[in-house]
């Protein structure tokens, strides 16, 4: 509750404050040459060229008439792009004079600058801690107090009544003349300014507030210097939204027709002008674009420097400055003339003003199906031909890295979209059914190879296929340069069946060799995948199959009609009705060594009875065995040996343990010594 009375008190402050205008100029008004905002010249857009990075490139034409202003509205994100990109021309000998924009300064910076800083979104006490030895007016009921804020004081009170909860009250402290008072803040209905420059300064601080939330466009004045009528023109760079394609595949129901392929592009206008009559030119490509914050004011922090005293400063030497090299243009790349040879040709398309988008057939009066006949049983009705009607209004071109469609005249108003045609052409394609085991694991898929045989560039887009008069299916297709080849697939093939669950995989010895005691041996790996293929359909297909290959391995078998990064593609044609196989082998060589001496004699015996290792090498390994078998008795018998001795050594450490204990001059530690001599001879190895 008190919370809610020191908002309600805020805005009670609020509503005596006098409302007046920022103390600066506005862009309309800084324009000195421009007059008055009717006065301006108008700027329609004269061409417009959209990539499909995300960025358009716009220019707006007009006459101006001595010294004259045009002005443009952009949207606030849009500023930075006009400063980073803003070419300007005055065709006739004039000149341009200065651009004028709002001003955007950081909200805390400006708010900051005021003497009452509400940048923390302050609270009434805090607000009122900002006024310390401001002169005010508090009302309380019906007494009014004139004095002057000394400051605001915390108290702690208890609630009584509800578990003696401890809260705040604040105290404000008012001077007046030679007496203090406090009053408590929660009691205050009202509470007046007598100070004009300071309640200014609060109303300021708040319209910079409600100033930096403005989102609405901001004008743009462009002020052009120069005698009587001349044309003027002005180019920028905006992000705009990527241009799409989408396209028809018509496949013909004759095998005799061509199939046709028909491609629109999908633009959208935006901007906050209307395109009236304007070239487009849709360019594909990526050209690098960035945002750089250029409308912000920036501010660095300088540091503070104290001065020296007692020194003076000394002249300084400058050594001469090293002239850059000469910047040489990279041949990956989109050169500076490849782009302005793209804008030449949207300009020379500028001059064009008939519209080729549509060739209307005209019938007269007698010609005309009436509504009846349309529905009247029997009627004979052309055959829908989706291709008959539409002319493609698109010339093409190749400019380095890029290429561009340019579309002749385009009227779109502002916040509308359009598709325009840009290519009706006939195309090659061959029917197959495309088979993935990754994708379906029993049936193929139904598709095209579609050949771009024409001379234009099909980009990134979905694709409608049409059999005849009916609708088929989709197909999503990749960038397509003239005379490339393309899988497509736009429906599931029920009529064909694909059995890809038999393979297996061997692994033999191809040749052997030893040098310097190692046996080299050669493997081969073979793997082969059968596809079993059952055609139910009333008439021959084509199927491809795309087989997933090994990294190292090498195919075998057929010969693929393409290869990508992951698959060969095999093609086989099968009769109507019929079953057949196809069998994949890919085949993988490696290299194994084994050092013959600590090999196992067992393992050596299976290299030596292969029959796949050479005559000479097996014998070479068979004397091998016997050399190791050789070795082998030896060193089991050097190893009873020196169990023997471990024994003797251990029978001799007992009797000199046990004769340690007898007094040598008895008859027992003598005939003890006689027995040891007995069972070790070698007394030095006993000792």
């Amino acid at each position: 509750m008190r919370k809610m009375f020191g908002y309600l008190l805020f805005s009670l402050i609020l509503l005596g404050f006098v409302i007046v205008p920022l103390p600066f100029q506005s862009p309309s008004s800084a324009a000195t040459p421009s007059g008055s905002v009717a006065d301006r010249t108008e700027m329609p857009v004269r061409m417009v060229v959209l990539f499909s990075s995300g960025v358009g490139y716009f220019e707006h034409g007009g006459m101006v008439d001595g010294n004259g202003a045009a002005e443009l509205r952009f949207k606030s994100n849009q500023i930075n792009d006009i400063l980073k990109s803003l070419v300007l021309e005055d065709l006739d000998g004039g000149k341009i004079g200065t651009i004028a924009y709002p001003s955007q300064d950081p909200v805390e910076r400006a708010l900051k600058s005021f003497q009452v800083d509400i940048t923390s979104n302050p609270s009434l006490a805090d607000l009122l801690n900002q006024l310390r030895g401001a002169s005010v007016r508090v009302t309380i009921h019906a007494e009014q107090i004139d004095g002057t804020i000394l400051g605001l004081e915390k108290r702690s009170k208890t609630l009584m009544g509800q578990d003696n909860e401890i809260v705040d009250d604040w105290m404000l402290n008012i001077l007046m003349g030679g007496a203090l008072r406090s009053i408590r803040l929660d009691e205050v209905q009202r509470i007046d300014l007598m100070d004009a420059e300071l309640e200014r300064e609060l109303h300021d601080s708040l319209s910079a507030l409600a100033e930096a939330r403005n989102q609405d466009k901001k004008p743009v004045v462009i002020n052009f210097q120069g005698n009587g009528k001349r044309r003027v023109r002005l180019r920028y760079v905006i992000e705009s939204p990527i241009w799409k394609t989408s396209y028809r595949l018509i496949l013909p129901q004759n095998t005799g027709s061509k199939s046709k392929l028909q491609g629109w592009a999908i633009v959208e206008n935006q901007t906050d002008s209307d395109w009236n009559n304007v070239p487009l030119s849709l360019v594909s490509g990526r050209p690098i674009s960035f945002i750089e914050d250029l409308y912000k004011p920036v501010y660095v922090s300088r540091p503070v420097v104290e001065p020296e005293l007692y020194t003076s400063l000394r002249p300084q030497n400058y050594e001469d400055a090293i002239s850059p090299p000469a910047p040489s243009a990279s041949k990956k790349e989109v050169s500076a003339d490849e782009m302005r040879a793209m804008v030449r040709r949207a300009e020379a398309a500028a001059d064009k003003t008939e519209s080729v988008f549509m060739k209307h057939m005209k019938a007269g009066p007698d010609e005309s199906p009436s509504a009846e006949q349309w529905r009247e049983p029997g009627t004979a009705v052309e055959p829908f031909d989706p291709t008959s009607s539409i002319v493609s209004a698109a010339s093409t071109e190749k400019l380095g890295e890029l290429f561009q469609y340019t579309v002749g005249s385009v009227s779109l108003p502002r916040n509308r979209s359009a598709m325009f045609p840009i290519l009706t052409e006939d195309v090659t394609v061959e029917r197959i059914s495309i088979f993935n085991v990754e994708v379906m694991p029993k049936n193929p898929l139904r598709g095209v190879l579609l050949h771009n045989s024409t001379d234009k560039h099909v980009m990134h887009g979905p694709i409608s296929v049409f059999e005849g008069n009916t609708y088929a299916g989709d197909a999503q297709v990749g960038y397509l340069p003239p005379g490339h080849d393309r899988l497509l697939s736009y429906a599931l093939d029920l009529e064909m069946q694909v059995d890809a669950t038999k393979n297996r995989q061997d692994s033999g010895i191809q040749t052997a060799s030893i040098k310097s005691g190692v046996l080299i041996l050669s493997r081969k790996d073979v793997f082969s995948q059968e596809y079993t293929i059952q055609n139910k359909s009333d008439g021959e297909r084509v199927l491809v199959i795309e087989h997933r290959f090994r990294s190292g391995w090498k195919l075998a078998s057929h010969q693929p009609i393409a290869t990508t990064a992951t698959h060969y593609r095999l093609k086989r044609t099968i009769p109507q009705g019929k079953a057949e196989s196809l069998t994949v082998v890919e085949e993988n060589v490696r290299w194994e060594k084994i050092s013959i001496l600590p090999a196992q004699i067992n393992a050596l015996e299976f290299f030596s009875r292969s029959g796949q290792i050479p005559k000479d090498v097996r014998e070479i390994i068979g004397r091998a065995i016997e050399l190791k078998r050789v070795m082998a008795d030896s060193e089991r018998q050097l190893q009873q040996k020196r169990e023997t001795l471990e024994e003797i050594v251990k029978e001799q450490n007992r009797i000199r343990s046990n004769m340690s204990t007898v007094n040598p001059s008895s008859q027992y530690y003598s005939r003890s010594g006689q027995s040891h001599d007995f069972y070790c001879p070698n007394k030095s190895l006993a000792r």
